[in-house]
């Protein structure tokens, strides 16, 4: 590979780690070509992209993209292949799968919008880890609930000042 390749390969890799926002760094070496395969077909499967590169131009384009990638660049040891996706956990989940029958692909690290993960042992951290959506989901629903509640009291109340008095001093 020439230097120029190199190079394009490092703004490809730099430009998938910003419109995915989310990428996994395996270990899938020693793995036979069927394997690789199967491991391919199933990130398929899952709009998970993978591309297996060397370590340095990893590290270069994670230098291009900027931000704080400092934990990740210890990690960049033997081989390494790079799973991109939208989903924060549907790597995770994936790997999770595979594992089942064998015990490759080994996480090296995650990122995940500007979290770093290192470690083989944060992969069930990662599956559990909740989306964007569902978190801003679930604070909608804590932030509403004291609306209503405060709604249903003005209603049971009835429309009089002493109804709405009597309901707030029950509930106080």
């Amino acid at each position: 590979m020439n230097k120029e390749e190199k190079h394009d390969v490092v703004l490809a890799l730099a430009e998938q780690m910003k419109e995915y926002g989310n990428f996994y760094i395996t270990d899938t070496s020693n793995l036979t070509v069927a394997k690789i395969n199967d491991i391919r077909r199933k990130c398929f499967e899952n709009d998970i992209k993978i591309q297996v590169t060397k370590n340095t131009l990893i590290k270069k384009a994670m230098e291009a993209v900027g931000g704080d990638f400092t934990d990740i660049y210890g990690v960049l040891k033997g081989s390494s292949s790079v799973m991109f996706s939208k989903s924060g956990t549907a790597p995770a989940k994936l790997i999770k799968q595979l594992r089942k029958q064998g015990d490759k692909p080994v996480l090296k690290a995650a990122y995940i919008d500007s979290a770093v993960f290192i470690g083989d042992n944060q992969l069930d951290a990662l599956v559990n880890l909740k989306s964007k959506e569902q978190l801003i989901g679930e604070i909608i629903g804590l932030l509403q609930s004291p609306a209503k509640n405060v709604l249903s009291a003005l209603q049971s109340g009835g429309t009089t000042i002493a109804g709405l008095v009597k309901t707030l001093q029950e509930r106080g």
